[in-house]
């Protein structure tokens, strides 16, 4: 009897991936081989990714001294030189083994009282490009001078971090409610913020607030500040315009005592082209972390593209993703341009067929690193959360390794936010299609868990509007005192609250939100620049306008705060799929069930009709608990929250009777009900 090879589970749930079942069990296949390789060699992959417990500086207390290591296989002669020797450069020369591995022993005897914590440095590499200073791949501390703006790597070796009782588990904050944050620009004044400053200031306001997860940007070191940390120069060094990297840690360590998980934005997508303060050309060849010529370089994004399919950079970036969780405590990665990532053409084409998920266009080696980055993850941290940042919909993304996927826990609801765009930019509210609406915010595979939101940074920044300010616009700079009435405000408020009930409600499994985004903040993200005299006048935030009781930003920040705990409160987001009673296409209302609760959303400008009959799942008393309509949210609060709707039976068109209630269903309203026996 002939055998038949067994599905991929991911092929067992899906029909629609039976076509192409053999590109799947090869990707299976590469993945699972390449692991085999890393076993032979290592235990596990936990234990293969312990490159920053060998490279740079690593105290060998047997020699009693410190070796220095750095991967530079092309390069003809590297010295390593800084403060502690007058920075004479070619002075202390390291010595190359067969490997690529250079290397060098300082004695504790002759450098105790000259290599000291803080001691700065930097490596001068001969190569095919000359001879550069440069800053080691693995440095864990970058430092600007302030005259010279030049960036040498530290000597970071401090007294070591007490993470005693920190024992976080990411799975005790249920579904994820993240607020996605940057640092630097996380603070009022104008300037940069610190780590520290974050602590103190913003955690609280994100415990506050009722959020459970604070996905942080920019960590690791960037030269220019206005990439918002996407243009990575050195991996394994927090960031130093905030701080130090026991800051960080304290930060970390303040949001797991709040019960806040922090999820790391992980550029592994692409990094710096500059050689100053990259890892670019670091051993003076064109292709040590990259392929050779065009191939490595992302010519969209005017940066170098990592050599997945290299085992010295798989190496690297799996080292890297473990010394984050392990050095710092992060609780996860928000994996930043994976489409930009799994294929050669970044995802600058129609995904419009299957064919293209599998074609030459692939990346595959991108494909096998992601994979094993998840493995791994999971491996070391079992309740660490990883999000994919595709666009692409590539199948298999959030399916577990073990059934054929890439591993994903979550993928980034991206299709919401450009529907909203678009909506507001193209479409008169009138003509707004609320079964387009339903599609897309439900328009997802039951097993893909999807973070759902309304906007993010990239609404956010010059280029881009906020919704609050694509629906207010430059009223918002006169009329959001509460005083005041205009109706561009009144609709710009309302909408404001239904968008984001909508997105959280029905759009995934987890929700985010652009810090200040939940306030209406009014201004955008502009960093420093020539073209605006370097000014941090929008690089900040202005929390003090969401505190302020007589602007109308608090009520857009009490809705949101309302919001937040009432989906946790019912656990919607874990609730599975909202189930659609109604849709009401001549007065623009949907009606939707989603757990215990019923969603009554009227998109009408102006309908409002009193005795509205709408169908409930079933017969009780149905009480409204949240109105984007309330007083305390700036409402007129047309329909009385102290109202009791009781259902009564109206027979079908099938001869079964079936549950109704009748409300007053008003214009640009979304009301939650909860039923009660």
């Amino acid at each position: 009897m002939e055998q038949t090879t067994p599905h991929l589970p991911i092929v067992e749930r899906d029909e629609w991936l039976r076509p192409a079942e053999e590109a799947l069990n090869a990707r299976w296949t590469r993945y699972t081989e390449r692991k085999k390789d890393i076993m032979r060699s290592s235990s596990t992959l936990t234990d293969y990714a312990n490159g920053y417990l060998y490279f740079g500086w690593r105290w060998d207390a047997q020699l009693d001294g410190w070796w220095f290591r750095e991967w530079l296989p092309e390069a003809q002669d590297v010295y390593i030189f800084g403060d502690f020797n007058n920075w004479q450069r070619t002075e202390l020369r390291l010595h190359k083994d067969k490997n690529g591995v250079w290397s060098i022993f300082f004695p504790s005897a002759m450098y105790r009282d000259r290599l000291t914590h803080g001691s700065l440095y930097k490596i001068h590499v001969h190569g095919h490009n000359g001879w550069l200073d440069r800053i080691p791949a693995y440095a864990t501390r970058v430092v600007q001078d302030d005259e010279t703006k030049n960036y040498t790597a530290q000597f970071w070796n401090p007294e070591p971090f007490d993470w005693q009782g920190d024992h976080f588990d990411t799975s005790s904050i249920g579904a994820p409610l993240i607020y996605e944050a940057h640092v630097g620009m996380a603070q009022e004044k104008e300037g940069v913020g610190t780590y520290a400053e974050f602590t103190q200031k913003v955690l609280p306001v994100i415990h506050r607030d009722g959020y459970n997860a604070v996905q942080l940007m920019a960590i690791a070191e960037h030269p220019y500040y206005g990439s918002f940390g996407y243009h990575v120069s050195n991996f394994f060094a927090p960031s130093s315009r905030f701080g130090t990297p026991e800051e960080l840690k304290e930060l970390i360590r303040r949001a797991h005592e709040l019960g806040i998980a922090v999820i790391m934005d992980l550029v592994h997508a692409h990094y710096v082209k500059n050689l100053n303060e990259g890892i670019n050309e670091l051993d003076g060849s064109d292709h040590l972390y990259s392929k050779p010529g065009e191939a490595g370089y992302q010519k969209y994004w005017d940066s170098m593209i990592f050599d997945y399919g290299k085992h010295e950079v798989e190496h690297f970036l799996l080292s890297n993703v473990k010394y984050w969780l392990d050095e710092f405590h992060f609780d996860g990665f928000r994996f930043d341009g994976v489409t930009s990532m799994i294929y050669h053409h970044h995802g600058y084409v129609d995904f419009d067929s299957r064919d293209k998920f599998f074609d030459e266009g692939v990346n595959n080696d991108a494909i096998t690193y992601l994979t094993l980055a998840n493995d791994l993850i999971h491996e070391y941290r079992p309740d660490a959360l990883t999000i994919a940042e595709d666009v692409s919909g590539m199948p298999g993304m959030c399916i577990p390794t073990a059934d054929g996927g890439i591993g994903f826990d979550y993928r980034l609801g991206m299709a919401i936010p450009d529907f909203w765009i678009k909506l507001l930019k193209d479409i008169p509210d009138e003509d707004w299609n609320i079964w387009e609406m339903w599609s897309v915010m439900t328009n997802r595979l039951p097993d893909i868990k999807t973070v759902a939101y309304a906007e993010s940074h990239d609404q956010a920044l010059v280029g881009d509007k906020t919704i609050a300010f694509r629906l207010m616009d430059k009223e918002m700079y006169f009329h959001m005192d509460r005083a005041s009435e205009n109706l561009v405000i009144d609709r710009g408020m309302a909408l404001h609250m239904m968008i984001r009930l909508m997105t959280i409600s029905t759009g995934g499994q987890a929700y985010l939100n652009f810090m200040g985004n939940e306030f209406g903040h009014p201004e955008w993200i502009d960093f420093p620049r020539e073209g605006n005299n370097w000014s941090y006048a929008h690089a900040r935030r202005q929390w003090s306008l969401s505190r302020n009781g007589l602007l109308r930003y608090s009520w857009l920040g009490a809705f949101d705060k309302a919001m937040i705990r009432l989906v946790k409160k019912y656990k919607v987001l874990s609730s599975g799929y909202a189930w659609n009673n109604l849709m009401d296409e001549q007065n623009k209302t949907m009606v939707f069930s989603h757990g215990k609760l019923l969603f009554v959303f009227n998109w009408h400008p102006s309908a409002s009709i009193p005795d509205y009959e709408l169908p409930v799942p079933q017969a009780g008393r149905y009480v409204p608990i949240l109105s984007t309509d309330e007083k305390r949210f700036g409402g007129q609060e047309r329909q009385s929250m102290d109202d009791v709707h009781f259902s009564y039976n109206v027979k079908g068109d099938d001869g079964k009777e079936y549950p109704k209630i009748r409300i007053y269903n008003t214009s640009r309203t979304a009301t939650v009900f909860v039923r009660k026996r």
